[in-house]
């Protein structure tokens, strides 16, 4: 199963703190966990099934090294043990696991680690060789099977070094060379797990750059396809979507909608006359007023040259459709501070209302190309006004 991922909207810095492998941008940060979760919903599991079996296996040790009158004590210990761990594995099935992982899935090496010293305490000297290599299989655990971040392992195998001396070499007196033996391959067992971990996060830290890095250019690309170069309006493939969108909802509730076709009137000779690029300032601000002027929830949007296209969603009436035609004409006649050549400049506007009764539209195409219809209506009576499709 593929995990969901985060879209950024932003260049992420892949700045990560040295030691706890953190990203410094604490919104990267919750994105790079939430990211995280479903992989360490199955890897713990799979972690905690595995684990306890193998601690249960070693139970079969006490028998032949655990003298009999501390057999039930070291038995509390590992059934506290694997109580605790089984308590872990049913949250990775609960929503709370979503906030909440990190620490308790750690803390299932650090219990089973603390139960492993425990038994040790109660087994005679010359027994502990044989089983002390478990405290090793729970620092590789921690590190690179439970799926818990370096950083926490790290504290938690500290944890267990620091216990593991004060119990066994203060409170038990093992001798010092045995002391020191079992110590040189438990921080051994640090290192090489340690460093494994250390290395498999930062890489997987990296990826996770990269990759949203790649979204967040796709979502760039695929934001300039759907949207005009010019006005950032949304162009007219993402306009028929939103119209295909609308009219199946239509048929579903009977909403009232409209789409209204807008052709500036006297824009033509601004650009024969100024240039293209004050011609595109005017289209500029004429799209601004144009959002400003619309809710929303509706779309405005340019279908190229000098032509817009408003989708204004469940309206009242119909009559709404012909009183926000009205504001439409209003805004664009207004004047331009820095364009007084614009003067004159106006629009017509073509209006098809539709809703999802017997005879509405069969498609978006249909929608505009009635709106055009009836916006070259509103030319022909003089221009600067608007008309509404029939039929």
């Amino acid at each position: 199963m593929k995990a969901s991922f985060p879209t950024m909207t932003k260049p992420i810095p892949a700045q990560l703190h040295p030691l706890t492998l953190r990203f410094r941008d604490p919104e990267v940060e919750r994105a790079f966990a939430g990211q995280l979760v479903p992989r360490l919903r199955v890897q713990g599991r799979v972690a905690i099934l595995v684990g306890m079996l193998i601690y249960l296996m070693s139970g079969f040790l006490d028998g032949l090294l655990v003298p009999p009158e501390h057999r039930l004590t070291t038995w509390v210990f590992r059934m506290s043990a694997l109580a605790y761990v089984g308590l872990v594995f049913l949250l990775t099935f609960r929503p709370a696991f979503e906030r909440f992982n990190q620490l308790p899935l750690g803390s299932t090496g650090l219990v089973v680690a603390a139960s492993l010293i425990g038994i040790l305490y109660y087994l005679p000297l010359e027994a502990t060789p044989y089983f002390y290599p478990c405290l090793m299989l729970s620092t590789f655990y921690t590190y690179n099977f439970i799926g818990t971040r370096f950083i926490y392992a790290l504290v938690i195998d500290i944890v267990v070094v620091i216990s593991y001396n004060l119990i066994l070499g203060g409170l038990r007196e093992f001798p010092l060379p045995t002391l020191l033996s079992h110590n040189f391959f438990i921080i051994s067992a640090n290192l090489i797990g340690g460093g494994a971990g250390y290395l498999a996060e930062y890489h997987r830290r990296e990826l996770f750059v990269r990759e949203a890095e790649l979204e967040r250019e796709r979502q760039h690309h695929l934001e300039r396809s759907l949207h005009d170069r010019l006005t950032g309006l949304p162009n007219r493939e993402l306009l028929e979507d939103r119209l295909a969108q609308l009219l199946a909802r239509a048929r579903r509730d009977s909403g009232t909608h409209a789409g209204l076709f807008i052709d500036l009137d006297g824009f033509k000779p601004i650009n024969d006359q100024f240039g293209h690029d004050r011609g595109d300032a005017v289209l500029r601000l004429i799209a601004r007023r144009l959002e400003a002027a619309v809710r929303q929830t509706d779309t405005v949007s340019r279908l190229g040259g000098d032509e817009f296209f408003v989708l204004a969603h469940d309206l009242d009436t119909p009559a709404r459709a012909g009183q926000l035609a009205e504001k439409l004409l209003a805004c664009i006649a207004e004047p331009i501070a820095d364009a007084p050549e614009a003067g004159g400049l106006g629009a017509s506007i073509g209006i098809c209302v539709f809703s999802g009764g017997v005879r509405s539209p069969e498609n978006p195409q249909e929608i505009i190309r009635a709106a055009d219809q009836a916006m070259y209506e509103a030319k022909g009576d003089g221009k600067h006004r608007y008309a509404i499709a029939t039929g």
